[in-house]
């Protein structure tokens, strides 16, 4: 096979290769990673109820501390950050466990899906993803959920999925600084979310700094 041909080839295969994956159920993504179910939210299960009514509960006290003093970030789409803070408070004031989960090798990690576990009857855990979306931007199509495998991933159990989301608004501005607070909230149930795959590229340092790439360089001390 000539270099032209193998050439053309490759680009057709990874050209197919980067094609991205659309509307893949999360359930069924998640139990291909971490080998654990994602249990759907049965609406005659009392256990399930009740753990439905903690999470009101949580999510109206998570407005009440948010609005307190408001988060200051220079823009909205950074607010989610501070979310999980509020959240985790209001589980501690309700006597309630919470905490960032813990991998397969038993390490607390507080990137990556999902933001937290935690429990409120029973000893049984679930697992709690913090979003932050204003009114302007709920029904587009930006992306705002991200899930990426991992070696040491953060399911570790089976359990429902909730995601707790906050609207928020611009309540003032405070020197360079908006002030954001939260005007409700929605719970949601991820069993049934569709998620799509887009692929990367990517290297690293080594590959990146190797001598054949390097045009110029100079030390100045």
């Amino acid at each position: 096979m000539g270099n032209d041909e193998y050439t053309k080839k490759l680009e057709m295969a990874i050209q197919e290769f980067i094609k991205p994956l659309k509307n893949l159920p999360f359930h069924l993504i998640i139990n291909i990673l971490s080998g654990y179910e994602v249990e759907k939210f049965n609406p005659d299960d009392s256990n399930h109820k009740k753990t439905l009514e903690a999470l009101k509960a949580i999510a109206r006290l998570s407005c009440q501390l948010i609005n307190k003093k408001g988060i200051k970030r220079k823009r909205a789409n950074e607010v989610g950050n501070d979310i999980e803070k509020y959240v985790i408070q209001a589980f501690r004031k309700c006597n309630y466990k919470a905490d960032k989960p813990s991998t397969s090798q038993g390490k607390k990690k507080s990137t990556g899906y999902p933001d937290l576990e935690f429990c409120v009857l029973d000893n049984k855990w679930h697992y709690l993803e913090c979003k932050s979306y204003n009114i302007k931007n709920k029904s587009t199509s930006m992306r705002t959920f991200y899930l990426s495998p991992s070696k040491d991933f953060k399911i570790t159990h089976s359990g429902i999925h909730f995601i707790l989301c906050f609207e928020i608004y611009q309540d003032h501005k405070e020197e360079d600084f908006n002030v954001y607070k939260t005007k409700g909230w929605k719970i949601l149930d991820a069993y049934n979310l569709d998620i799509d795959l887009k692929y990367e590229f990517n290297s690293d340092n080594r590959r990146l700094y190797k001598p054949e790439l390097i045009l110029a360089e100079e030390n100045i001390q």
